[in-house]
């Protein structure tokens, strides 16, 4: 009996298999341990890949257990650790060390080794486990090649394993050029705010929710540049830090989004879903769990443009994982989590003619059909969006001024700089960002002064404020100062915060 090692993903963690393969008398392959239908199926691509390089098939009973039986394995990525297995029972190869292997990868019918999804996973689980060496497919080499202390080997044919496992060649060990990733984080390729003429006061609210790490969303009419402003957004948040790159990483390997080529995610990521999108799609989930769009946002942005076209059941599922910052999707028999901690920006027309509030267009819609349109967004919805921005039309003078905007590069210095005093204020792993405190946290830093609190009192009487309404301008006022350079919280501060809550006035429409 011959014991090979492979790795089954369970949400964004990996767990090590154990391919056991027994040969006895006979002429049957039986694949137990849970397998899906891909693994199943595995039988005739590895007797074809065999054949291809000059291998057999054993002509006996084959027994293939992976085991903990108890976890199920799916996909084709099973497909290499079990030839190799078939290979060393029927002494085809000598191999002393296979133990020292994690293996993992797709045959084709040719021997070629395609890529596999999860590798990243894999190659942390394979350092815990104590593995020295990793034979994953090339393409996924660089991926699993973060992870240090384990040897990465990034293999193009089965030929190419059995001269490796049997060291009749030497083949190079993959590294990775963090010098040339940190430049990709550094200089992100995104659209520049110097681009965009006037609205000054939605590019401030961008860059307090980018500072923060807030939930925005812009209401205006059509053409207002609520779409060209958010796309920019990402070129003001920090740079990715290893610890967050690789956690992203991880849940694009999944759903086999990672990029081949520079291994590590480099940028945030900017997901914009389409309105008919299902919810299902939006959170995760399925007969086989995947992560959603939620997650692919993960140290992020989600931008959901048309925000009032998305069904309400849609928009609904996101509430828990706005607040807890992960998804957990349970079944029958399992259970899976998914981290979704990711920026929400949202746009919307301010009512179905898109020209209610506009300065210069006459609104034609009844106040009836205003009050319904902005009802498609829920109160419990609203209330954890943290910055309510009004978007105007740009004016002639302004768009046709030759005035230089604000770059980018420099907006993101002033993020930077408030990011790293709440990094310095947040050691104890629980919040990285003031969008992030919980209450014990609000209480030690959210300190207000005494007109700020009589401000604070005016605006919960006035603007009939939710209490969680009321601790997102508390954060956001804490963002605000930061930006100041501020200890405390003052009036100027919580006057700005609550001029950010525009849905919360009654009679705004």
């Amino acid at each position: 009996m011959i014991k090979v090692y492979g790795c089954a993903i369970n949400g964004i963690a990996a767990a090590v298999v154990t391919v056991e393969v027994s040969l006895l008398p006979g002429n049957k392959i039986h694949i137990v341990g849970l397998p899906d239908s891909a693994i199943r199926e595995s039988q005739m691509r590895i007797e074809a890949a065999l054949k291809s390089n000059g291998l057999k098939r054993p002509f006996k009973r084959i027994i293939v257990n992976m085991a903990p039986a108890d976890i199920k394995k799916e996909g084709a990525a099973y497909d290499l650790p079990i030839a190799i297995a078939l290979l060393v029972a029927s002494e085809q190869i000598q191999v002393d060390n296979i133990e020292e292997y994690l293996i993992m990868g797709e045959l084709s019918l040719s021997g070629d080794i395609l890529p596999v999804k999860g590798v990243l996973s894999m190659a942390v689980e394979a350092k815990k486990a104590g593995f020295t060496k990793m034979i994953v497919p090339y393409e996924n080499a660089k991926e699993a090649a973060v992870v240090e202390g384990v040897s990465v080997y990034g293999m193009k044919s089965l030929k190419d394993v059995v001269q490796l496992v049997a060291e009749e060649e030497v083949f190079p060990v993959e590294k990775v050029d963090y010098h040339d990733w940190q430049l990709k984080v550094e200089n992100p390729k995104y659209y520049d705010f110097n681009e965009v003429k006037g609205q000054w006061n939605v590019k401030r609210a961008m860059e307090i929710a980018a500072a923060g790490g807030h939930n925005l969303i812009l209401i205006g009419p059509p053409g207002a540049g609520k779409t060209m402003l958010a796309k920019r957004l990402g070129g003001i948040l920090p740079p990715l830090s290893l610890d967050e790159a690789i956690e992203t990483t991880k849940i694009h390997s999944i759903v086999g989004k990672s990029n081949h080529q520079q291994g590590l995610v480099a940028e945030r990521p900017f997901r914009s879903p389409h309105h008919t999108i299902s919810d299902v799609a939006l959170v995760g989930g399925g007969t086989f769990p995947q992560p959603g769009e939620i997650s692919l946002a993960h140290h992020g942005v989600l931008f959901l443009d048309e925000l009032t076209e998305f069904k309400r059941s849609v928009l609904e599922v996101m509430r828990q994982p706005l607040e807890e910052r992960v998804v957990n999707i349970s079944r029958a028999k399992f259970s899976v989590e998914y981290p979704a901690s990711f920026m929400l920006i949202a746009s919307m027309n301010p009512c179905p003619c898109g020209y209610y509030n506009h300065p210069e267009k006459d609104c034609v819609c009844h106040p009836g059909q205003v009050k319904k349109y902005l009802n498609k967004i829920s109160g419990p919805l609203l209330d954890r969006i943290d910055l309510h921005v009004e978007v105007t039309p740009v004016q002639y003078n302004e768009l046709s001024s030759d005035m230089k905007s604000e770059s980018s590069k420099e907006i993101r210095k002033r993020v930077m700089e408030a990011r790293e005093v709440q990094t310095s204020r947040f050691n104890d792993g629980i919040a990285f960002c003031n969008a992030q405190m919980d209450k014990q946290q609000m209480s030690a830093y959210c300190k207000l002064e005494d007109e700020a609190q009589q401000l604070m009192a005016d605006a919960m009487g006035k603007m009939g404020l939710s209490a969680r309404a009321y601790d997102r301008v508390l954060k956001v006022g804490r963002t605000i100062a930061d930006l100041d350079h501020s200890e405390m919280i003052q009036s100027q501060h919580i006057s700005e915060a609550i001029t950010y809550r525009s849905l919360d006035r009654e009679d705004w429409a």
